[in-house]
């Protein structure tokens, strides 16, 4: 472990700590000081991190001693938001099973040293030195703040047993998860993963390859249980291709971006969001052959990468080892192997065999044009063309670490999910040491926020007391 420096006051007990109280435990909210760049620590340059510490309620008193687990959020590029109550849902399991909380708002989101056009103007004049900046946002610097901050709060602790935490990661967080596992094993006491057992790949394209199929599968269902938006959705696209639309905030609603609002059909409940806009646009279209400002204003709402930039500028590399350069993977896999079945282009659509065949919505992939199309991101296209001709330094996983691992693991990989390949995730449940993976088609991307099965399952399947199940 690395040495942290004396305080007077131990961290958990500063008064200078806002707190306040939520349904089911004490909320603290913390600050850390870390170095931005963990191999040049003493080059000045520092991000602060923040991270929300619950205490189950009456057992203030044992703060000191309560192992912690620490949520990482998916993403990336999404702050932990406040929890309205921590008395349901994984929270409250995670409270039963004696834990106290750490949810982390990850470095460049929420109150951590937050990155967009306005805060990376300073940080580097030129497109160059702010990628530099962003390069040190990826998941081996998250979790190297993890590690300082655990080292932090568990000091004084009498072992180092004591002094281990439990991970949960949803998605990107499992990405991060398993980062720690290669980085740091002996500081962790359990790691749970949910729809994030990541791909054990050097670059993205293996990633499109395998999740291209998978949204095309999942727009013949969508299509199936909304027939006729096949011809709603054609008419919407070539209403954009013939007008120019925008967005309430002064982004482009381009055809393309239109059809990305299938990302939604990753998460339960996702057809139903996207028929609802569809609908609505469908019938501004029939009234007034415009789209409404409250159509408008629903679409931009379902659209996150302005308000959480680094999803769109930091989404590929997270996929890239040490020397890979992303190169907009998705972008070029669509050409090469996937454009005629996720065709933007109506003079394209009309010609094919079939004119009245549905125009397919995209999922979670992330293109050139968006620098043009969406209004923050307009202001990042320099720093953000940079960063994809990046090659990346250091391996976010140690394959060897991995295969060596003796901390208590299990994961849930969802069968259907759009995001993060089925195929790709059991291929690295299986390269962990005895990790224990539950596959199930009864959730999709979200299921640890849709139910509180996934979080029991996962905590009995390390224990092994699933007999009654």
């Amino acid at each position: 472990m690395s040495q942290i420096e004396p305080a007077a006051v131990h961290e958990l007990d500063r008064d200078d700590v806002e707190s306040y109280t939520l349904p089911g435990g004490r909320v603290y909210e913390r600050f850390f000081d870390c170095p931005l760049d963990y191999q040049q620590p003493s080059d000045g340059r520092r991000v602060r991190v923040f991270v929300r510490h619950v205490v189950p309620l009456g057992k203030a008193d044992q703060m000191h001693a309560l192992p912690f687990i620490l949520y990482l959020q998916g993403g990336p590029g999404f702050e932990c938001r406040l929890p309205g109550s921590v008395d349901g849902g994984w929270h409250k399991k995670a409270i039963e099973e004696g834990y106290q909380l750490l949810l982390l708002d990850q470095r460049g989101t929420g109150l951590s040293s937050p990155i967009d056009a306005d805060t990376l103007a300073r940080h580097g004049a030129t497109a160059e030195e702010q990628a530099e900046y962003v390069s040190h946002f990826r998941a081996d610097n998250i979790v190297r703040d993890c590690e300082r901050i655990r080292e932090i709060l568990c000091r004084g602790r009498a072992s180092a047993e004591s002094q281990k935490i439990a991970l949960l990661g949803q998605s990107f967080g499992g990405f991060c998860a398993a980062t720690y596992l290669s980085l740091f094993p002996d500081s962790l006491s359990k790691v749970l993963i949910t729809g994030g057992v990541p791909p054990l790949v050097d670059s993205p394209d293996p990633v499109y390859m395998a999740t291209y199929p998978r949204m095309a599968a999942r727009n013949r269902q969508y299509y199936e249980c909304y027939p006729r938006d096949v011809a709603r959705v054609r008419a919407i696209i070539e209403h954009l291709n013939q007008t120019e639309v925008t967005l309430p905030d002064g982004g482009r609603l381009s055809p393309r971006r239109f059809q990305q609002l299938g990302i939604s059909f990753g998460f339960t409940g996702g057809f139903a969001s996207v028929h609802q806009i569809v609908l609505y646009a469908a019938s501004d279209l029939e009234a007034t052959g415009r789209l409404s400002a409250y159509t408008l204003s629903m679409i931009a709402a379902a659209q996150g990468f302005d308000t959480n930039p680094l999803y769109c500028i930091l989404h590929e590399a997270i996929y890239c080892q040490s020397g890979q350069a992303s190169r907009w993977s998705a972008h070029r896999v669509r050409e090469s192997h996937f454009r005629d079945a996720f065709e933007h282009d109506w003079a394209r659509i009309q010609a094919r065999s079939d004119p009245t065949a549905p125009v397919y919505f995209t999922g979670e992939t992330v293109y050139p044009w968006m620098l043009d199309d969406y209004a923050e991101l307009r202001r990042l296209k320099p720093v953000a063309l940079a960063l994809a001709e990046r090659p990346w330094r250091g391996q976010l996983y140690d394959a060897a670490v991995l295969g060596a691992n003796r901390v208590p693991a299990a994961g849930v990989s969802y069968y259907n999910d759009m995001f993060v390949d089925f195929g790709l995730s059991e291929q690295t449940a299986q390269a962990i040491g005895g990790f224990r993976q539950w596959v199930t088609n009864e959730f999709h991307h979200n299921g640890l926020r849709e139910s509180t099965q996934v979080a029991n399952y996962l905590f009995r399947l390390l224990r092994g007391d699933l007999a009654d199940l």
